[in-house]
């Protein structure tokens, strides 16, 4: 699987994870929907490609400010709970994070 479509499955793992234990739904609702498309169209068109590092790490913040807000508190709430849902995606990030 390449580096990519790695990243875009599991920001789409986290979104969903985020609207359905956080937010109480059972499908995306429309704002986590928006999110997550506008995430994988970010991700289609990174400059780094397979090369990309983690989006902490990223040296170009290519989300818009408010989509930038949404995704960090997606992130934030989600990323530690990844490891009881996602394990080897979760252990996958750790481990790019790190080097």
């Amino acid at each position: 699987m390449k580096r990519i479509d790695e990243e875009k499955a599991v920001v789409e793992q986290m979104i969903r994870l985020y609207c359905r234990k956080h937010e109480g739904n059972r499908v995306l609702c429309a704002g986590c929907e928006e999110l997550l498309g506008y995430a994988l169209a970010r991700l289609s068109h990174c400059r780094f490609g397979n090369d990309k590092p983690t989006c902490k790490q990223c040296p170009i913040h290519c989300y818009r400010p408010e989509m930038k807000e949404r995704i960090r508190a997606v992130m934030r709430w989600s990323g530690p709970r990844m490891i009881l849902y996602h394990p080897v995606a979760a252990l996958k990030h750790l481990w790019r994070e790190l080097r």
